[in-house]
């Protein structure tokens, strides 16, 4: 079984009780996050691993979205929150690894709380980078790696399960693939004790 199959069931399992497990996550960890990424985003945007759609309201009326997740279950669920919000969204079926899209294709690229579970993140930020338009903004926030030594302990121990179980990293910093990319990061911040990480990064023109 490949990677991205094994991520595809474990998150058309996980897709019924996903909103309802997020919400008492969201208030504690994330404060402003989707809201901080969604008034960000411009043009013609693309939004990878969009899951149930959590994002889909904080999007400014004009922009044109686009939305790729790997599990069907997610995406029924987006589709539905698109419907309720009157939200005309271009919801499809693919993976982070291999984005179905011309070079160049958007102006902004979004990706919220997935990379930790993208089995090659690397890959899928090279993929976001890709299809993005020069001058155009990558914008990512995720759990990462904490900034004390005795988060890091724990968040290797959690990951001797979380992995081999449902293909969830801890300590992983998308930003180092951001950077080493060449893009200009503009804004970053990162808060509850290093958990959470949030950037803008552009690409050059």
């Amino acid at each position: 079984m490949s990677a991205d199959e094994k991520q595809r069931r474990v998150w058309d399992r996980h897709a019924a009780g996903y909103d309802r497990q997020m919400n008492l996550l969201e208030r504690r960890f994330l404060r402003d996050t989707r809201a901080w990424i969604g008034r960000q985003a411009t043009g013609d945007t693309l939004e990878v691993a969009v899951g149930t759609g959590r994002n889909l309201p904080y999007y400014a009326a004009d922009v044109r979205l686009t939305g790729v997740d790997l599990s069907p279950r997610m995406l029924e669920i987006a589709r539905r929150r698109a419907a309720e919000l009157g939200r005309e969204v271009d919801l499809r079926l693919g993976t982070a690894h291999r984005l179905e899209f011309p070079d160049a294709s958007f102006d902004s690229v979004v990706c919220t709380l997935s990379l930790c579970a993208i089995p090659d993140d690397q890959r899928a930020v090279a993929e976001m980078i890709r299809v993005l338009r020069p001058g155009g903004l990558l914008l990512l926030a995720d759990h990462v790696v904490g900034a004390t030594r005795p988060i890091r302990a724990v968040q290797r121990l959690l990951e001797l399960v979380s992995v081999p179980a449902a293909g969830e990293h801890f300590r992983r910093r998308p930003i180092t693939h951001v950077a080493a990319a060449g893009l200009h990061i503009e804004k970053h911040e990162r808060f509850a004790r290093g958990v959470v990480e949030r950037l803008a990064a552009r690409r050059p023109a």
